[in-house]
């Protein structure tokens, strides 16, 4: 049954990336780097029927009959498959989700990652671009009835993909000795922006208690219930806010409430004075290189985990990927080079902001938070968790193309925690931590609360700016990123819950390095896996 189990799960997995080229490129498989997504009707008629077959001849295996690293495996694979069912057939996001249709990233990984040699990657590149006036009349054709948001949030993106194949393409091609014109597919994506644009509202972005209960439950892959993640949430709020609040009292050089300010006044007074020490859009990349810095020797000094050699860089956030978070980290796939860099792209405040909006930006993200962020999508967060799953290695390739945002989210919170319970940063970095803590919460709640509970925009905003303390700025990004991306926001708060507890499951009853480096050492699998297998 070995032999047969992986037979066939390598087949199903090759099914998947041949049909998918933007897990294709995040496995790090380049041999469909000169394809976009196919969402015509042919195309989905295929993916559904491939789905389908892949579903059946799974559950013919018993998992029974398998070590416990197939029999997680062949779960994982069974889960995605039926993830990507549901997609398919439930949510339909290609009927009315612009964002999918974006070839940004797509693109982007040509030019920017040295995966091949600059003639081969534009060669790839331009059959990509080739292809982008017929996937873009196919996204016309499909989608219907689109959210405001997605529309508004699509054109900036798109304009965004048209400067990147303006600014960046020659320069690619003049590395290969060629030329090629850019500007009919520029003109293409930046029509395609103006009719996002000119488009009216269409449904709600609100999936729903039945859609967001079972979408949930494809993307965390926990047994926690929606219900109990929301009392679970509700509870730690409250705790966080103490905590957070205690440390304010401390730090406030107004001599705590004293002066009759309450804790929630006071923790705003501190957490503003914290603020006033900030980067702006010239030192900002500066900032969070000088925090990698820093991360790396405060890890290796307290012996928290190991580091691996994997090089990681800090960009500029390009403009195609802007509008959904601040910062975050591009690794090269588990099965590229390991060679390839990894870039952790920062955001800076936009060109046409105002000097309040730009102010009240890197207010939120202060030099104490940049240090904090780092933490989360550097050092000991993402590039080290991901560095660790690219040395994995299982019997089929389920989990180098396959990864937990619960695990992976998870795991950059809990690290958030594990440095600062080390002294890392002092206390104004923990008041940073404590307050992403309270962020992270509330994601959660407004997660659930938006898309099945009907929360308001008013409430939302109420909820993160007074008690998750998050500047206007930041609260209405996330207001926007909530009905962008339902579920993924509950990955944090869940991710962490579940982490947690693995870390504190320590034999010796304080997690050190080995600890550490074992819970990572199985890929990215969501944590009821890692229980499994650590207990394997």
């Amino acid at each position: 049954m070995h032999e047969e189990y992986v037979s066939r799960a390598e087949r199903v997995v090759d099914a998947l990336l041949e049909s998918d080229p933007e897990a294709a490129m995040w496995a790090g498989d380049h041999r469909f780097d000169d394809r976009l997504p196919d969402y015509s009707s042919e195309g989905l008629a295929a993916k559904r029927s491939m789905l389908t077959e892949a579903s059946h001849a799974l559950v013919e295996i018993d998992a029974e009959d398998l070590g416990t690293p197939d029999a997680v495996d062949l779960e994982i694979l069974t889960n995605q498959v039926a993830a990507r069912l549901f997609e398919l057939t439930e949510t339909r996001d290609h009927e009315w989700n612009p964002l999918v249709y974006n070839p940004g990233m797509l693109l982007n990984t040509l030019l920017l990652r040295p995966s091949a040699p600059a003639a081969e990657r534009l060669t790839a590149l331009q059959a990509r671009l080739a292809a982008i006036p017929d996937h873009l009349a196919t996204a016309r054709a499909n989608l219907t009835d689109v959210p405001a948001v997605y529309a508004e949030t699509g054109a900036e993106q798109f304009r965004g993909t048209a400067a990147l194949v303006r600014d960046e393409v020659p320069r690619l091609a003049e590395e290969a000795g060629a030329t090629v014109d850019v500007e009919t597919v520029a003109g293409e994506l930046e029509a395609f922006a103006d009719w996002l644009s000119r488009l009216p509202d269409g449904r709600s972005p609100r999936l729903g208690r039945r859609l967001w209960d079972a979408k949930l439950w494809h993307t965390l892959e926990t047994p926690m219930a929606g219900a109990s993640i929301l009392d679970r949430a509700w509870t730690r709020l409250d705790e966080v806010t103490a905590e957070l609040d205690e440390l304010a009292a401390r730090l406030d050089r107004d001599g705590g409430t004293a002066d009759g300010a309450s804790g929630a006044e006071v923790t705003a007074r501190v957490l503003a004075r914290l603020g006033a020490d900030r980067p702006d859009n010239a030192t900002v990349l500066d900032a969070a290189r000088r925090a990698v810095a820093e991360t790396t020797d405060f890890v290796r000094e307290h012996d928290l985990i190991t580091i691996p050699a994997d090089r990681l860089e800090v960009v500029e956030m390009p403009e195609h990927d802007r509008g959904v978070s601040a910062a975050y980290l591009d690794p090269p796939g588990t099965l590229d080079d390991p060679s390839m860099p990894t870039f952790y792209a920062i955001c800076p405040a936009p060109a046409d902001w105002s000097t309040e909006q730009v102010a009240s930006f890197y207010s939120e993200y202060n030099h104490h938070m940049i240090r904090n962020l780092t933490v989360h999508e550097a050092i000991p967060g993402h590039h080290v968790q991901l560095a660790h799953a690219r040395t994995y290695r299982g019997n089929t390739r389920v989990r180098d193309m396959m990864m937990s945002g619960t695990f992976v989210e998870g795991w950059a919170v809990y690290t958030e925690e594990l440095m600062v319970e080390h002294g890392y940063g002092g206390p104004e970095v923990l008041a940073q931590q404590l307050k992403m803590q309270l962020r992270m919460i509330i994601n959660a709640i407004i997660d659930q609360s938006i898309h099945c509970d009907d929360m308001s925009e008013a409430e939302a905003m109420d909820l993160m700016t007074r008690r998750g303390h998050q500047a206007h700025a930041e609260a209405a990004s996330k207001w926007r990123r909530a009905l962008l991306s339902s579920t993924q926001l509950s990955t944090y708060f869940v991710g962490y819950t579940e982490m947690r507890a693995i870390a504190d499951s320590c034999p010796t009853g304080r997690p050190g390095r080995d600890w550490h480096d074992r819970m990572l050492s199985f890929g990215s699998p969501a944590p009821q896996h890692v229980v499994r297998l650590l207990a394997g």
